[in-house]
């Protein structure tokens, strides 16, 4: 098939399927906020409210609102989110929590940095389409928490005992590579350039080794591998998602060469990381074949496979390279055959490693409005270039 064969669907998936299960099932119109605990129906199972996914709802309709076009309903439906976590998201010094009740009340302490790393990321495109200052006040005073934070995110929640086996994650320094593009109009130019040089740097010469093909989830302080359940933890999603971060700030800054790079370790991870006996993407794995700490390791997860389109589209846009391709049509077979819900609509978000649905939910304490509509997005919007640069060419 053709790039031009998929548009449609995924174009369709996101318009007339996943964006309105969420529009018509997940908003809490009593209380505030959205409702992400959804069964396979989209029946509320469960009213706490988790950060991550709170904010990271407001991004998806604050963006499809800036970028698709200007609903009134889904700006309507980003700043009902926005409201709520206004009023109840944060403590007194600022720090996001990780979840609350729902009526408002924290639940869990401000242990995860990642929660402020998705508030500022949906405040950030909920300013971009309203221009409200208190939003981007918000998304600008959050940034600047993490920056203070992010040598040490978990703060007085951190369970390690100091300097015993001191690691680096590398899941801060990939989100900061994101977060600071969906920013930028409200930061200081020294700052977003300094935050991405000091990102690329991180993904493409710390955790990323060499040797293996392959980046580590952990490293020690000074780059070193730790032989340790944590510094051997390979995810695949997390590499493979990584990429395509690379790959918009290579495209970003007209560097062919990082741009060539970053195509060659998302298609090593991906070899790596494919299942195949039974297909798909594992979700764990030991960079030395270890047994994995993590009990999940095998499953198929929706976020993994999602953002791995992504990243085979964008390669395949930049560089023509017929490997992404050649990987994006066997990845999409795997995943439009076992993520999708044809029935009741929205997808599955985990899976056996044989393929089938472990958890019939459409939404949980993890699962939310987020990896599907923006992977969709970005698929959609990717198919589109690469089926007018091929138009032009053909001219």
């Amino acid at each position: 098939m053709k790039p031009e064969d998929y548009i449609d669907l995924y174009k369709n998936a996101l318009l007339n399927d996943v964006i309105p299960f969420w529009l018509q099932k997940s908003g809490d119109f009593e209380v505030g906020g959205y409702f992400t605990c959804l069964d396979r129906t989209g029946k509320v199972y469960d009213t706490d409210k988790f950060i991550w996914l709170q904010c990271r709802q407001v991004w998806c309709f604050s963006m499809l609102y800036n970028k698709v076009a200007q609903k009134k309903e889904w700006l309507d439906f980003a700043i009902h989110g926005a409201e709520f976590l206004k009023s109840h998201g944060r403590d007194g010094q600022g720090n996001w929590y990780f979840s609350l009740e729902r009526s408002g009340a924290p639940l869990v302490q401000p242990y995860n940095i990642f929660s402020d790393c998705f508030a500022a990321m949906g405040f950030g495109q909920l300013y971009a389409a309203t221009r409200n200052e208190e939003y981007g006040k918000i998304a600008l005073d959050t940034f600047h928490n993490i920056l203070g934070k992010k040598n040490n995110p978990k703060g007085i929640y951190n369970k390690a005992v100091p300097g015993t086996r001191p690691l680096k994650s590398f899941a801060l320094p990939m989100i900061l590579c994101n977060l600071v593009l969906e920013i930028e109009e409200l930061l200081d130019q020294e700052l977003v350039e300094r935050t991405i040089r000091e990102g690329v740097d991180a993904v493409l010469n710390k955790f990323y080794q060499p040797d293996r093909g392959l980046i580590l989830e952990n490293i020690s302080p000074d780059g070193s591998f730790s032989d340790s359940f944590e510094g051997r933890l390979v995810n695949p999603g997390h590499g493979l998602e990584s990429m395509w971060f690379m790959m918009d700030l290579a495209e970003r800054s007209g560097d062919g060469a990082m741009m060539r790079r970053s195509v060659d370790i998302a298609l090593q991870i991906l070899e790596y990381g494919w299942d195949e006996e039974f297909g798909g993407i594992f979700y764990f794995m030991d960079v030395k074949g270890a047994p994995p700490q993590q009990l999940e390791w095998d499953q198929k997860l929706w976020w993994v496979h999602m953002e791995t389109l992504i990243t085979l589209l964008k390669g395949y846009r930049h560089t023509g390279d017929e490997r992404c391709w050649t990987w994006f049509e066997r990845v999409h077979n795997y995943t439009w055959k076992y993520f999708p819900d044809p029935e009741n609509g929205e997808w599955f978000g985990y899976l056996t490693r044989q393929g089938n649905p472990l958890l019939t939910l459409k939404g949980g304490k993890w699962k939310g409005c987020f990896h599907v509509p923006r992977g969709l997005y970005q698929c959609w919007n990717t198919l589109q270039a690469i089926a007018q640069k091929n138009e032009i060419l053909q001219k």
